[in-house]
């Protein structure tokens, strides 16, 4: 299998579709959080959330996942709050450039 990377995302082009699962790799951002997902049927989507939204969800990752099986997937509903069927996902690949960020701006906690 080969991979291309698309703005930070390794994406595997070897079509991860074929086992008919969902496959996703997020990008957390200090603004955005990125959702790049094969869906079962091979086609691609990206959604972009706010990282924080607290006045609409606990943790951007895992409703990016939700909303996502919601629309696409077969198990559902996906209501936000209950726990979701992994049965479906295949892999979550996930990175983040918030530490990055936090030590390049030297705004973290001080260490010893």
């Amino acid at each position: 299998s080969s991979s291309t990377i698309v703005s930070g995302f390794s994406i595997m082009t070897s079509s991860p579709g074929n086992d008919k699962k969902f496959h996703f790799c997020i990008d957390r951002g200090g603004t955005f959080t990125d959702v790049h997902c094969v869906l079962p049927d091979g086609s691609q989507v990206v959604r972009k959330l706010l990282s924080e939204d607290p006045a609409n969800y606990p943790d951007a990752p895992t409703e990016g996942i939700r909303r996502l099986l919601e629309e696409f997937g077969e198990e559902g509903p996906y209501t936000r709050g209950n726990i979701v069927k992994t049965d479906e996902i295949g892999s979550i690949r996930m990175g983040t450039t918030v530490a990055t960020n936090a030590l390049l701006e030297r705004k973290g906690s001080k260490m010893a």
